[in-house]
């Protein structure tokens, strides 16, 4: 499993997480909106700590720098 984020975009993810988590512990985002949004939350995180985003295969998408030949 080779990295394809960059460090942007990692930073962004977290943010994004934090912000989704906190507006769901607040009880800002409830419901079915609230657990979506958890649930896409926690994959933000996971996906950024990883640095690894497995929807960027299929369309070969890279964030991170370039691999070297």
């Amino acid at each position: 499993m080779k990295k394809n984020m960059g460090t942007i975009d990692r930073v962004i993810r977290v943010i994004l997480a934090i912000v989704m988590g906190t507006l769901y512990f607040t009880g800002t985002v409830t419901g079915v909106a609230g657990t979506v949004m958890l649930v896409l939350g926690v994959v933000f995180l996971a996906t950024s700590l990883i640095s690894f985003c497995p929807l960027y295969l299929p369309f070969g998408l890279r964030t991170g720098p370039s691999e070297k030949a």
